[in-house]
């Protein structure tokens, strides 16, 4: 299990006096995300439960307080938190390279909110089309990056996207500050096909980490290019994971010339069959994937690149989508910029905390009585239980 509340308790926010301490907000934000609340009100509604004066050892502080203070908590010290996090895995061996050798680390943007009615100073802006006219639209969106190991997946750090700059520059200034605070944790950077821009492989290149990402439309000459060799040239069969895929693998292109160096293409078509949940047919599934990178053939074969370009998901299945469909990220607990970070950054922390007790203390025959959201409902049910039922009995 991390060791973690000392280092929560070292969080700090920017009051000069404060009667409520940041421990006690950060504490009950924390059983909050594990207990899967969902809301400040959801929590503030089992006020009088005895879990939280043991656990606080105070009493649970009101929603509208633990939101005006979270927006007051220095980001900083919550990733200096992460950090802390990471290095106690790292120590424990959790974060250990997969059969190839390479660590990843995917980066990706993710919108966590939109409205017509509300708006903050950070709020990014479009234009909605709609029946009765063109309406404006706010919104808020950042980017993480996650490391993705052989049995671990952590996130690191997350950057709000600000206005006027598209993703990739946000993604870029997250990197800086990433690459300054872990400079080894990672040897390849995985992105999606938005991420296949000179401005992302250069910065990889320039800071000695190769890049990979999805390869669309989005580079017409660079796939034009690839798609006459596909044409030509007899594909290997790559077999792994129970089903085999047929593969194009080459190097050296340069038509890419905004790229320090050439570049390599890597195409898998992936057929196989898996049996349907509702009616337990047989359906055949099909896929073309194409990816273009920085590795070369003599550092990553091309079974490994194809790990690494399925490793993008991990990030959408342990990262955002277990964030946003089980820990109720995206819920907008205060619509504050700093608030909205931290909140975030938080519920990554708890994330970690929660994947680190179930799969380095739990046995596998636990994990395969209960699922992370079982236990997470445990967890809940072990809160909620502690709340008194009926009147209290007048002593005798």
């Amino acid at each position: 299990m991390l060791r973690w509340e000392a280092g929560l308790d070292a969080v700090r926010d920017t009051r000069r006096r404060a009667q409520i301490p940041t421990r006690v907000i950060l504490r009950a934000l924390a059983a909050m995300f594990l207990s899967r609340l969902g809301s400040l009100n959801a929590m503030e509604q089992s006020r009088p439960s005895r879990f939280w004066q043991r656990w606080l050892e105070a009493p649970l502080p009101s929603a509208d307080t633990v939101g005006r203070v979270g927006n007051l908590v220095r980001a900083e010290d919550l990733r200096a938190l992460l950090h802390d996090g990471y290095a106690q895995l790292k120590r424990r061996k959790a974060l250990t390279p997969p059969a190839h050798g390479l660590m990843a680390a995917v980066v990706d943007g993710h919108e966590s909110h939109a409205t017509f009615r509300r708006c903050c100073s950070a709020c990014l802006q479009r234009t909605i089309h709609t029946a009765e006219g063109d309406r404006i639209q706010y919104y808020h969106r950042h980017v993480a990056l996650q490391l993705v190991g052989r049995n671990f997946a952590m996130i690191l750090d997350a950057e709000p996207q600000k206005a006027g700059e598209d993703e990739v520059a946000t993604a870029l200034r997250l990197l800086e500050r990433v690459l300054s605070a872990y400079p080894r944790a990672f040897d390849v950077i995985l992105g999606d096909a938005l991420y296949a821009d000179p401005r992302m492989f250069n910065y990889a290149l320039a800071h000695g980490k190769d890049m990979l990402a999805v390869l669309k439309a989005n580079q017409p000459g660079l796939l034009e290019d690839a798609r006459g060799l596909w044409g030509q040239t007899l594909p290997e069969v790559v077999a792994y994971d129970g089903y085999a895929r047929t593969c194009w693998d080459f190097e050296g292109f340069t038509t890419w010339p905004q790229v320090l160096r050439p570049v390599r293409i890597v195409r898998s078509l992936e057929k196989r069959s898996v049996r349907r949940q509702l009616d337990h047919q047989i359906e055949e599934l099909s896929s073309d994937w194409a990816w273009v990178t920085t590795l070369s053939k003599a550092r990553a074969s091309t079974r490994a690149v194809t790990q690494l370009g399925h490793g993008r998901w991990t990030i959408e299945n342990q990262g955002f989508n277990e964030l946003v469909n089980h820990w109720h990220a995206d819920h907008v607990y205060k619509h504050q910029p700093n608030a909205m970070l931290t909140f975030w950054l938080l519920a990554a922390i708890c994330l970690t905390l929660f994947l680190a007790f179930y799969q380095r203390n739990l046995k596998p025959a636990a994990r395969q009585a209960a699922s992370m959201l079982q236990i997470a409902r445990r967890i809940a049910a072990e809160l909620l239980g502690a709340i008194p039922r009926g009147p209290a009995r007048a002593p005798l």
